[in-house]
């Protein structure tokens, strides 16, 4: 069997900006991490955690590029896992 989809093939440059943009990212991780920030220290770090997962998962998985229904088998799991991880918090949480 042959297969004639078209390969996306990513150049040099985009992956620099994205490694920069990667490397932006973590030292803002890291800055806040130093910077007393109180209760929103964590949701920052969590969402630019989230943020770079997305950055990875668009282009060096290359779910940016492949058919759409991979990116939403990919979605569907992150949340399944985000309502698995939740409940389990929540039953943590609430045991006695």
């Amino acid at each position: 069997m042959s297969n004639h989809e078209k390969q996306h093939i990513v150049s040099y440059k985009q992956n620099i900006i994205i490694w920069g943009i990667l490397l932006v990212l973590t030292v803002v991780t890291v800055t806040v991490s130093t910077v007393d920030l109180k209760s929103l220290a964590v949701a920052v770090a969590i969402a630019v955690a989230t943020i770079k997962a997305i950055i990875v998962a668009l282009y060096f998985m290359h779910l940016k590029y492949d058919k759409k229904i991979l990116g939403i088998f990919m979605l569907v799991t992150m949340l399944v896992f985000v309502v698995v991880l939740l409940l389990t918090f929540l039953d943590f949480g609430l045991r006695l």
